[in-house]
């Protein structure tokens, strides 16, 4: 399983966005980087500025939001929409995307789902549970 530190991921994040400014090819999971880079306009001056971002903390509480937690729970959101995993979450991304008409507002819903989920799965120390995540967004569509 790959399992990538902070900086690396965030230097994945960097290095993509690099490559797409120099016009140099991106394959694989770059590709898939920079699909949801190129859906989030609001950071590409931050991904522009590895220096000054690649150790900097977001604070919740003082209303920040981490870019690259964010980029990368679309990645996760992407993955699970690819192979149906949870069972379901693709029919439900569907049931949102007639309702809001816009990928990446749909998306969004399901996100603040998924972090509900990852939240209290890490505060009560319990598995993941689909059923409460799908029924999340049921909730939402």
């Amino acid at each position: 399983m790959f399992s990538p530190s902070r900086e690396d991921a965030r230097r994945g994040f960097f290095e993509t966005w690099r490559k797409y400014q120099a016009r140099e090819p991106v394959a694989g999971m770059e590709a898939m980087l920079l699909e949801v880079i190129l859906q989030h306009p609001e950071y590409h001056a931050i991904l522009s500025k590895p220096d000054q971002y690649q150790d900097r903390d977001y604070a919740p509480e003082h209303g920040e939001t981490n870019p690259f937690l964010h980029m990368s729970m679309h990645l996760a959101l992407n993955e699970q929409l690819s192979i149906d995993q949870p069972p379901g979450i693709r029919d439900r991304h569907r049931a949102l995307l007639a309702r809001f008409d816009d990928t990446h507002d749909a998306q969004h819903i399901m996100l603040e789902c998924l972090a509900e989920e990852i939240w209290h799965v890490q505060r009560h120390q319990v598995a993941f549970d689909a059923e409460r995540y799908l029924g999340c967004i049921d909730q939402r569509k």
